[in-house]
């Protein structure tokens, strides 16, 4: 043991007190100065009275620092602010558990004031307003609407607003929306559904939970699925309906005992306010018309089809015992099989050979078979007929079974899901020369066209500007093509009018209609009968001998790599995400952003508005397109669409706004277009916001309706003047609106669609609706920080 002794306790002291002096150096600098001691002269003596002068103690230091402020703790972030709110009404809802059942959450729990003050603060952080958390600005209502709910008193329709479709509209729509009262009242059901029913859903649901959300679904696809031989999707289509409404109440009957939640819940359906329909619109992506009740309701009641699959599973994966089920070499589940053998008395495997997978995120299912298409076929049926007969759920069109190693693949999630061959190091070597040789002899083609069209060009120059009339005369004799064109010429023609209908005669005489181009014309036709007879053989018989090359499948190649003829027979698979490039293309074409043959243009509908609000829409669709497609395998091309045509679109837009050229576009506003990155910035920058980015921003539960919001078209409706004021519609924002915007809806899709950043499912009730937004919302919105749900359409009609 180190024994401390006094010595080395003062030095100790001394180390300290040297660090605390570096580091208030000006401080003490500043006292010296102040009080300032005379040093002896050199060679002067000191007297024991005066030894202490000139030299500062331990103490006298130590007492002159100043104390250290306290370090001030790190703002939380909005998501941890939404966490610390969800989790004060957890606490809540769990002290209302008993005898194996919650009770009387309507009454003691959302009921309660500090309940739906809590709620109505996780609005205001999805709304982005600023101390969201602990300002009560604007909620004096929620302790009237405490007692209403207390006493039941509370009318849900007298607390909706309905929106219909414009004038002139085929099909007349009608979309119920709820008011502020309202809507603080189903996010506090929201989040103590959510605390009730949170343990107990399955592994298969990825929906608006959180850790397993739409990229924790495709990495199960494709890392989770091993060896699948078939799959298929089923999309289910129905709106909520009476018999659907009581078959989820009869589900939450077991977990919840409220009479009067479930009294609630009915009225809001009878309201039409309850907007919860299967197969109707891509959910999570913060629309209107989801309401923040969807995904829970959803989930507890498909939690009825997650049970059934595990059911399924253990009856396909368990003993053969027929239904279509063949033997094969594959091993199912080792724990299943033993306790069967168990139970039976018999230590004999008996495996089907077949294993199922399933992935649901909300109302997408995705479903794969390892085994027989028999036993595919089976697997699907069952499914399908659960759905229909337990459910009550229509299956959108008759689902049918598709091979995996197929060319064609699945759709799941807005993304292609395909199998690919993974080729082993030699087959990648022998690939990779081909491509060289594709590509060296496409160097070469392109080179000798290249120098063959330059000479084709010299010669008709030449002849154009100096080929004289006497230069050509011992041309002609009686024979010559020139002798018998003669007669044409008329008196006074110049010589180079002369020397174009010799031309003409040529190219009439070499069928120059037959040829591709006037390119082609002067290389085949002019340079190339001049050039030497062996050096176009031998070009020739390279490009003959290249095309063999890189049209055969280099079988013979393969075959004499040593070791890889069992790679050949058996390759090697792996599941890839595919992002929709083409539809993402037509999102461009229908938001104006590009022609019909693909090239950028200008978005006219965004050219009123500022220069930040711009480059704001463009940037958000970058983002979204990098957050959505990050893990699909053609990632580069999202990465180009970003740089060639967003990019390029944006430049085109403020040119046309300030009607002056790209180039000086890029110039003046070069910092802020930095915000829409070029192909090399993408991966750096994606790299630091993986960094940079905390556990609770990417949690899908919390940030539902705002990770993936899809990104809608604002154009400039009108300046808001003193005459005709105007507040900000997000909820909570207290704010002036100094604009007026107009939604535009370019597109009315079902789901499951192409989901590529754009809205393309907003009611089409709302087109054309009016809405004031402050600077900073109309930001968030661009930027993806907040959705259309934070939106109060109702503010202000126009």
């Amino acid at each position: 043991m180190r024994i401390v002794t006094t010595a080395n306790l003062f030095k100790s002291l001394h180390n300290l007190q040297f660090i605390r002096l570096t580091s208030s150096l000006p401080l003490l600098l500043k006292f010296s100065d102040k009080h300032h001691v005379e040093t002896p002269p050199h060679g002067a003596t000191y007297s024991p009275d005066n030894e202490h002068v000139g030299k500062s103690t331990l103490a006298m230091d130590l007492a002159s620092l100043l104390e250290e402020p306290p370090l001030k703790p790190k703002p939380k972030s909005r998501m941890e602010q939404k966490r610390f709110l969800e989790l004060r009404i957890k606490k809540r809802v769990k002290e209302q558990h008993f005898n194996g059942k919650f009770h009387d959450l309507m009454k003691t729990v959302i009921s309660n004031a500090e309940t739906l003050r809590d709620a109505y603060n996780c609005i205001r952080i999805n709304a982005n307003t600023h101390d969201a958390a602990s300002s009560h600005d604007g909620a004096s209502f929620l302790d009237d609407l405490a007692e209403e709910l207390g006493k039941r008193d509370f009318d849900v329709c007298a607390n909706t607003s309905s929106f219909s479709t414009r004038r002139g509209s085929a099909n007349k729509e009608v979309l119920v929306l709820p008011n502020l009262k309202l809507r603080v009242v189903q996010e506090a059901m929201r989040i103590a559904l959510e605390v009730v029913y949170k343990p107990y859903f399955s592994k298969i649901s990825h929906g608006c939970r959180s850790g397993r959300g739409r990229a924790a679904a495709l990495k199960y696809v494709c890392k989770g699925v091993l060896s699948p031989d078939w799959w298929f999707t089923m999309l289910v289509v129905k709106k909520l309906d009476a018999a659907v409404l009581e078959k989820m109440i009869s589900i939450m009957e077991d977990k919840i005992e409220d009479p009067c939640l479930y009294d609630f819940i009915r009225s809001m359906f009878d309201a039409r306010v309850l907007n919860l329909e299967f197969g109707g619109f891509p959910k999570g992506h913060g629309l209107p018309q989801e309401g923040v009740l969807s995904p829970i309701l959803m989930n507890i009641y498909l939690d009825l089809f997650d049970s059934e699959f595990c059911r399924l599973s253990m009856k396909y994966e368990g003993i053969c015992n027929g239904g279509g089920l063949n033997d094969g070499d594959r091993s199912g589940s080792m724990l299943r099989g033993w306790f069967r053998r168990q139970l039976d008395g018999n230590d004999v495997v008996k495996s089907s050979g077949v294993k199922v997978y399933s992935c649901r995120h909300m109302d997408e299912m995705f479903f794969a078979v390892s085994g027989s298409k028999d036993a595919a076929v089976s697997f699907m049926s069952e499914v399908r007929s659960y759905l229909k007969s337990s459910l009550l759920l229509d299956v959108r069109d008759q689902p049918d079974v598709f091979p995996c190693e197929g060319p064609h693949g699945i759709r799941f999630l807005g993304t292609l899901v395909k199998r690919t061959v993974r080729e082993s190091s030699a087959v990648k070597a022998v690939h990779k020369l081909k491509e060289k040789v594709e590509l060296f002899t496409l160097q070469k083609v392109e080179a000798w066209n290249y120098g063959t069209v330059r000479i084709g060009k010299k010669w008709l120059g030449h002849g154009l500007k100096k080929v004289k009339e006497s230069e050509i005369k011992h041309l002609a004799d009686s024979s010559s093509l020139l002798n018998k064109v003669s007669s044409f010429r008329k008196s006074g023609m110049e010589t180079d009018h002369w020397y174009k209908h010799l031309l003409k005669i040529w190219m009439q005489d070499v069928q120059a209609k037959n040829a591709k181009s006037e390119e082609s014309i002067l290389s085949k036709c002019v340079a190339e009968p001049a050039l030497p007879q062996e050096l176009n053989d031998s070009f020739y018989e390279f490009i003959k001998q290249a095309e063999l090359y890189i049209s055969a499948e280099a079988d013979s190649i393969l075959k004499l790599l040593p070791n890889n003829n069992s790679s050949i027979e058996h390759p090697l698979a792996k599941t890839e995400i595919i992002a929709p490039i083409h539809a993402i293309k037509m999102r461009l074409l229908r938001y104006g952003l590009t022609t019909s043959k693909g090239f950028p243009r200008s978005a006219n509908l965004l050219i009123m508005l500022d220069t930040t609000e711009i480059i704001d829409w463009f940037s958000g669709i970058s983002c979204r397109w990098l957050k959505w497609h990050e893990n699909c395998a053609n990632f580069d091309e999202i990465k180009l669409l970003i740089s060639n045509h967003v990019r390029k679109s944006c430049i085109r837009t403020l040119a046309a706004k300030y009607r002056v050229h790209e180039t000086e576009i890029e110039k003046q506003f070069d910092v802020e277009l930095s915000r829409i990155p070029s192909t090399q910035d993408i991966e750096k920058e994606m790299i630091n916001e993986a960094l940079d980015a905390q556990a609770f921003d990417n949690d899908e539960a919390l940030m539902y309706g705002i990770a993936y919001s899809g990104l809608c078209l604002l154009s400039l409706a009108r300046i808001v003047t003193q005459a005709r004021p105007c507040n900000c519609f997000v909820i909570g924002c207290s704010s002036s609106a100094p604009r007026v915007y107009t939604l535009h809806v370019m597109e009315r899709q079902k789901s499951p669609s192409w989901k590529t950043g754009f809205s393309t499912c907003i009611h089409p009730s709302l087109n054309k609706r009016r809405v004031g937004l402050c600077k900073q919302h109309l930001r968030d919105l661009y930027l993806g920080h907040i959705s259309l749900q934070s939106i109060d359409f109702r503010a202000w009609k126009s």
